[in-house]
């Protein structure tokens, strides 16, 4: 088996100290290591100087999914505490002949507690509203059913009652600090859906994103709602044997149309983001070119992958072993890439979801 395609090729170490905890000061003020594929160079700047790598007629491709507050907390029927992490945003149930009194909602989600719950059990969430246990789907995955009072919108009883779902490796509790709802989530976030920041984009600022227009760099929405399996851990030892998680994609006709003018007219496509190139490269067909596409998204890229649509990539810091690190080093080359680790860990930078940026250029 080939280095590039060996799971443990692609681990490293990382002091517990380098791991973001908070995001920077200012979204636009966090380090830059920039890596230039076509000279080998690396170079050192913070997020807001990005503005000296574009050229006028580049594109800059953004995912303006949106999170929202998914972990819920309530008790069993039994008194028990119990917690909800909504997998994805839920679906309206059409309203039945029996209970017309209250509105509901379904969806998958993962449920922790002291005892599994039984199905249809109920999770009370407050004195109003509860969630119904429909159908186990193991590990700790069910069904659910929300079962609303119609005073109470899905929306509202989010704000009110749920939690920002930060990544595992954030050690504290998401309520500690109120920012979070704010801080995780970029500027320019549309298409509720999320349940984990596209967090190469927790960067810019519209200050930042006006400065890039008016030298003449354009911006394009995509849409990928990043599920839960983005945390999930890759278990085989021969990565190319891993199964990744589908998520939903939407690109629109005037997306598409952009991206494939400033292909053929010279200019470079920057996608912001992992979940930005897998729902690029995964609608582009036969012949180079993006389609419009509303579908569930499963592409895993790894090393040897031909890139189609991506030119540069503007992305944050990844786990050790993971599908994100695999997709970074289809661009750049695995030994590169951990190089280019190595120096940023040396020089201090902060990784993860609230950490520093990089930039991949060509």
């Amino acid at each position: 088996m080939q280095d590039d395609l060996k799971l443990e090729a692609y681990h490293y170490h990382l002091p517990e100290k380098n791991i973001a905890q908070f995001p920077s000061e200012k979204r636009d003020h966090s380090r830059l290591l920039v890596f230039n594929r076509t000279t080998g160079l690396i170079d050192h700047l913070h997020f807001h100087q990005i503005v000296r790598l574009f050229n006028p007629g580049d594109l800059l491709v953004l995912n303006d999914t949106r999170v929202f507050p998914a972990r819920l907390y309530g008790r069993k029927e039994s008194g028990g505490k119990a917690e909800v992490f909504l997998l994805g945003y839920p679906a309206a149930v059409p309203p039945g002949q029996s209970d017309s009194a209250r509105v509901r909602f379904s969806g998958e989600a993962l449920i922790k507690s002291s005892r599994p719950p039984a199905q249809g059990s109920t999770i009370h969430l407050d004195d109003q509203n509860f969630c119904v246990m429909l159908e186990d789907r193991a590990r700790g995955r069910w069904l659910i059913e929300l079962v609303l009072d119609t005073a109470s919108s899905l929306d509202s009883l989010l704000d009110r009652r749920g939690e920002v779902p930060l990544p595992p490796y954030i050690k504290r509790d998401a309520g500690g600090w109120d920012r979070d709802r704010q801080r995780y989530q970029t500027v320019y976030a549309k298409q509720t859906g999320a349940v984990a920041a596209p967090t190469a984009g927790l960067h810019f600022t519209t200050e930042l994103m006006e400065t890039l227009w008016k030298g003449g760099v354009g911006t394009v929405p995509v849409t990928l709602h990043v599920g839960y399996g983005t945390f999930a851990p890759v278990q085989e030892r021969d990565i190319s044997k891993h199964r990744i998680h589908s998520e939903y994609i939407e690109i629109s006709e005037s997306t598409a149309e952009l991206v494939n003018r400033t292909k053929e007219e010279g200019g470079k496509i920057w996608a912001v983001g992992t979940t930005t190139v897998r729902a690029l490269e995964y609608s582009v067909d036969h012949s180079r070119r993006l389609n419009p596409v509303k579908d569930w998204c499963d592409l895993y890229i790894t090393p040897g992958f031909e890139f189609q649509v991506v030119d540069n990539l503007i992305t944050n810091f990844h786990l050790p072993a993971s599908s994100l690190l695999f997709l970074v080093s289809a661009l750049c080359g695995r030994e590169t890439l951990l190089d280019c680790y190595r120096e940023a860990i040396a020089a201090d930078y902060r990784f993860y979801s609230y950490g520093d940026a990089m930039a991949i250029i060509d």
